[in-house]
Formats: structure tokens, sequence, C-alpha cells
């Protein structure tokens, strides 16, 4: 759907979806890594704070072409996604990760055919205590966003919807 149709073309054809809320942007606060700028699909959650075991336990599984929406906080005191998790979400068939929070490792990232959005790169990895929640609802980009919603992402923004779009 995405591959022909913008983000911004989706708003303009669904307004009632927007005012009923089950269409809802994100803030523009994300900055894009990775080699895919749009990218789609069913939307996994994770939440945890300045920990990244169960950031990696997801990429390890299949991704079946889902987007792993990790709630971190808002955390920039340091990285919650690196390189080798990005490697192996894409090698795993993920169609994105949206992260709030920082990543590191950004030009092996940049090297992946994966999209990835983030609030900002830092040096400093997290630690490993294992810490966090699956399949929870998250708070990010001003949005409430569920397990099983969908995302929507290209260079105007990100989009989430109750349900599968088709335009």
């Amino acid at each position: 759907m995405m591959a022909l149709v913008t983000t911004a073309e989706v708003c303009d054809a669904n307004p009632q979806l927007l005012l009923s809320g089950e269409l809802r942007a994100l803030q523009p606060v994300f900055q894009i890594y990775g080699q895919r700028q749009v990218f789609s699909g069913p939307v996994v959650t994770l939440k945890v704070f300045e920990d990244n075991v169960l950031v990696r336990g997801f990429l390890e599984e299949k991704g079946n072409g889902r987007v792993l929406v990790v709630d971190g906080g808002g955390s920039l005191r340091c990285a919650i996604l690196g390189g080798n998790p990005v490697v192996q979400a894409q090698n795993n068939g993920w169609a994105g990760i949206v992260v709030n929070g920082c990543i590191r490792d950004v030009d092996e990232i940049n090297g992946c055919d994966i999209g990835v959005r983030a609030l900002a790169s830092h040096p400093v990895k997290a630690a490993k205590k294992g810490n966090g929640e699956r399949h929870v609802p998250v708070s990010i980009g001003g949005t409430r966003i569920y397990d099983g919603e969908w995302l929507y992402v290209d260079t105007d923004g990100i989009l989430v919807s109750k349900t599968e779009l088709s335009v």
C-alpha cells in the first residue's frame, strides 16, 4: 500500500478516520535511519527503559513483515538498539523498527535494508537486565499504540491505524 500512496495522501483520503482517532499521526520527533524509508506492517509493542534485552529477543524472532514499536521512555541517556540486532531484524524479515529512545552503530544500521526511526543516536549502550513488558499499549510520539494495530511510515511521518488500510 505505502509503496504507491504517501502518508499525506492517506490522511487526505481518510479525514473521518483522523477525526474518530482510528487513524493517528505521531508527532514529528523521529530521525530516519536504515535504507528503507517507506515501510508498513502490523505492530508489535514493547516497553523498556534503558535496557535492550527484550528488544534483542524480539528481533531474533521471525518478523513476518511486522513493525516493532519500542517505547523506551524517551530516554536520551543510552542506546536501546544497536547494529547487530538491526542486522538480525533485517535477516529475520522485520519491516521496520520505531524506537522512542536512542540507537547506536548508525553506519551499520544505515547499511541495512530495513526502516528504523528513533529519537537520536547515542554512543552508550543500554543495560542488560531483561526488564520490560511485551504486547502492552505504549505511548510514543504523542499517541497511544496498541499491539496488532498497523503502522505506515514514510519520509513525511508515521501513521498508526486500528486496521489495515487500503486506499
